[in-house]
């Protein structure tokens, strides 16, 4: 084949803990990952060489900064093949969110390439080069829900969730997940998320009912008030449960009903950036 079209999905974070730092530098997290139903669609042609980007969203660089860009290049690298792609992406998860939009792009292009050059490389090398970009990018390429440990780099997939009812909503202000790293560095004897307790919920398949045990550390650390102001709209819209993803800016709530999280998605839409009902999915990334 000369191209194939992809939708990639965005991702929560039902659990997100840092427990230590090395010395180089890099924190190790223990986090619950969930592929959920908003996606990116990502189409990658076959090209004679180079690497082009386009996409529909002009705040989004289509050079090396880009993920994508940095995907195509490691698959190159990786397999010695001598040639290039024509990505074009077209966005639909906002950015610096918490939803890892642009790492989901990433992992689509990897898989994408893998298809169109006939590689046949399995999905822990695929999810090997990933995770030479980034620990988001490297679960896209699994997908569903996993526990992350590490610095991201360990992954280990584990009993899906239902595909529960859930509300994405941001406001307009984005969050640096550089800047927020180093203000956690600031954090004395902070209390941490009971990671455990929620991966033997899942593990018993009491995941609805025990998901007030979900929690984000980052939390301590923001200075968006929209958080908190969407945490509070989102719990009173009904939500068994509402926690920012990531580092932020999103803020995620989980109903045990479908009424509800439409509804709450409505009213959201009338005071802030965005907002959207999706459930989670099993997968991150679909041909189309």
């Amino acid at each position: 084949m000369d191209s194939l079209k992809v939708k990639t999905s965005a991702k929560i974070n039902l659990s997100l803990d840092v427990v230590g730092k090395r010395k180089d530098g890099y924190h190790m997290i223990e986090s619950i990952f969930q592929s959920i139903g908003i996606y990116d669609i990502v189409t990658v042609k076959k090209a004679d060489k180079d690497i082009t980007i386009t996409c529909d969203d002009e705040s989004v660089p289509c050079d090396i900064r880009n993920v994508a860009f940095k995907a195509a290049l490691l698959f190159f690298e990786y397999t010695n093949i001598e040639g290039g792609a024509e990505i074009h992406i077209e966005k639909h998860i906002p950015s610096q969110a918490g939803l890892g939009g642009g790492s989901s792009d990433g992992a689509a292009v990897l898989y994408a390439l893998n298809r169109i050059f006939e590689t046949d490389m399995p999905i822990n090398i695929l999810g090997k080069i990933g995770g030479k970009i980034s620990a988001d990018t490297a679960f896209f390429i699994y997908g569903g829900t996993a526990f992350v440990r590490g610095i991201g780099e360990k992954i280990f997939v584990i009993r899906s969730i239902p595909p529960v009812h859930i509300v994405v909503a941001k406001g307009k202000a984005g969050i640096s997940t550089p800047e927020a790293y180093k203000a956690i560095d600031t954090l004395d004897s902070p209390p941490h998320p009971e990671t455990q307790k929620l991966l033997e919920a899942i593990d018993k398949g009491k995941f609805l009912k025990k998901c007030g045990l979900c929690e984000n550390i980052f939390e301590l650390v923001t200075q968006t008030r929209d958080v908190f102001d969407l945490k509070k709209f989102i719990l009173d819209s009904g939500a068994e449960t509402a926690i920012m993803s990531g580092s932020g800016s999103s803020v995620f709530g989980i109903f045990a009903d479908e009424q509800s999280a439409r509804k709450c998605e409505e009213n959201l839409r009338k005071y802030y950036y965005y907002a959207q009902y999706c459930t989670a999915v099993t997968n991150s990334i679909y041909e189309i």
